[in-house]
């Protein structure tokens, strides 16, 4: 069954860690109690009872900071009246640095949970905004099936600069993959611009070169709007391609954006795209004009549309990423396997791991 999203998903707090975490103040306390009572009263171990509640404001709430703080209170009076030790000041000394650590560690506590839920406020806004702005594409359109890959760099992010959209028109199914200049919000916000304008204008627009007018005009017009905008400044390469229902071919269009490539049975290399148009934003620079490729597009070639966040991933040595050597391998794997055979073989190359956003698009013609 053909796969139509496979995203990179972060992960902020593993089962096991927490698990660890919150056994530590319990195991904290037992080898403490052990450690006094098997050693000479001289050596005393009674004290490291206060790490305890310090590390239960890790991973426990409020109440359960509370209850550790309150069973290693027993336990060190408990160790102090096994001593022999008198009540004042000693037990009473040592009883007040527990309660005042605890004290201190249910503060903790409280603050770290108060974070930790607004943490799931803004992770559950973003995941929002993701399926609006990045709408999960439909495994299915037309006379294609669709694959995608789609991580964002930055760290617990769930949205980049690298954006893409697929829309079912009369006759044909239009595509667009893009890359905007830059990271942080200013290019999530030039992406949403040009995602807004497509989907504006895929239904209207007569053919590719006017798609992609519209897409410089939205971003034009959006800069007119708020000039004070960081997106009015960014510039992003794209891709358009139109898959006609009828005819076994596939147009593309570029807006200095990376070749895609085309597997053709066995054999995979880029489209030659010999005249590609400034990226979007930069056409004003010359007279604009777009020149269309059509390529021959039969039931079960395949296309794959990629961000340079894909081919520009270097290896410790600054090697690029060999991805028409990586697709040539992988002509016989099944198309719903390739997101994730491509994101575990780019983590894996990169020096530092994914540094870029990274998005990638399938396109498989069907038998």
């Amino acid at each position: 069954m053909p796969s139509g999203d496979h995203r990179g998903r972060p992960s902020y707090r593993p089962h096991a860690q927490i698990n660890i975490g919150r056994a530590l103040p319990v195991l904290a306390m037992v080898l403490t109690v052990l450690a006094d009572a098997f050693t000479s009263d001289e050596e005393r171990y009674d004290r490291l009872l206060a790490a305890a509640p310090a590390l239960a404001a890790v991973t426990w709430s409020v109440r359960g900071t509370v209850v550790i703080g309150l069973i290693a209170m027993v336990l060190g009076g408990l160790l102090g009246w096994d001593r022999g030790e008198p009540f004042f000041p000693g037990i009473f000394a040592n009883e007040v640095v527990l309660a005042a650590v605890t004290a201190v560690a249910v503060w903790v506590s409280r603050v770290r949970l108060r974070y930790e839920r607004d943490l799931r406020e803004v992770t559950a806004v973003a995941e929002v905004v993701q399926r609006v702005v990045l709408r999960p594409l439909p495994p299915r359109l037309g006379p294609v099936d669709l694959h995608l890959l789609y991580v964002a760099a930055a760290a617990k992010a769930r949205i980049g600069g690298d954006f893409y959209e697929a829309v079912h028109v009369p006759g044909a199914v239009r595509l667009m993959l893009g890359d905007v200049q830059g990271k942080g919000l200013g290019a999530v916000e030039t992406a949403s611009v040009l995602l807004g304008s497509f989907r504006a204008a895929v239904d209207g627009a007569p053919d590719l070169p006017a798609l992609a007018d519209r897409l410089e005009e939205g971003l034009e017009r959006y800069g007119a709007w708020d000039p004070d905008s960081d997106a009015a400044e960014r510039f992003a390469t794209v891709v358009l391609v139109e898959i006609p229902d009828e005819g076994n071919v596939a147009r593309l269009l570029s807006c200095g954006h990376p070749a895609p490539l085309l597997q053709h049975g066995t054999r995979v290399r880029p489209v030659d795209l010999p005249d590609p148009s400034l990226p979007v934003n930069l056409a004003g620079l010359v007279d604009a004009r777009h020149r269309v490729e059509e390529v021959p597009f039969e039931p079960g070639d395949r296309l794959l549309l990629f961000t340079d966040g894909v081919s520009e991933t270097r290896d410790r040595a600054g090697t690029f990423y060999p991805l028409e050597e990586r697709m040539s391998r992988w002509v016989g794997e099944p198309g719903e396997r390739l997101p994730a055979l491509l994101h575990r073989d780019v983590a894996a190359y990169g020096a530092g791991g994914l540094e870029d956003d990274v998005a990638a698009v399938l396109v498989v013609r069907r038998q």
